[in-house]
């Protein structure tokens, strides 16, 4: 499977995003991987670089539970802006838990495709990858 360009992780916890960051690379499914410790540093970069296609990433990992801006927020912002990036990006929310009430509002938001309990395991994100290659390959038939 061809690698990922890129994959941002959005998370303060330091621990998790460099666990996160090794199981990622040990897929070799990903060429670069870019992390932010919260919503606010992640979303700044996304919109200075909004017409810089290879800087953008193909993936976002967003943590929820983050100061400065959570992942709610960052949504929310993410959807204002996300008709001037010249790159349609991949987001999935990764949390230690949801609540029922925090599924239902992942499941409503279009600009996330799923969402991922804690830890990230070489598994996930295969799948994660499969299915925005397979994504990718539907659209390219029409």
């Amino acid at each position: 499977m061809k690698p990922i360009n890129l994959v941002t992780i959005v998370d303060n916890d330091p621990i998790f995003a460099f666990i996160e960051k090794k199981i990622l690379e040990e897929t070799n499914l990903v060429n670069q991987i870019r992390i932010f410790n919260n919503g606010l540093k992640a979303l700044d970069f996304i919109k200075l670089n909004a017409k810089k296609r290879e800087l953008l990433p193909d993936i976002i990992l967003l943590d929820l539970n983050m100061p400065v801006m959570n992942g709610w927020e960052f949504l929310d912002e993410y959807i204002g802006v996300k008709h001037t990036l010249e790159k349609k990006i991949t987001i999935y929310v990764v949390a230690h838990s949801l609540t029922d009430t925090d599924k239902e509002r992942i499941n409503n938001i279009n600009e996330v495709s799923n969402f991922i309990i804690k830890p990230m395991t070489k598994e996930k994100f295969e799948k994660i990858v499969k299915a925005l290659k397979d994504k990718s390959n539907s659209l390219n038939k029409i």
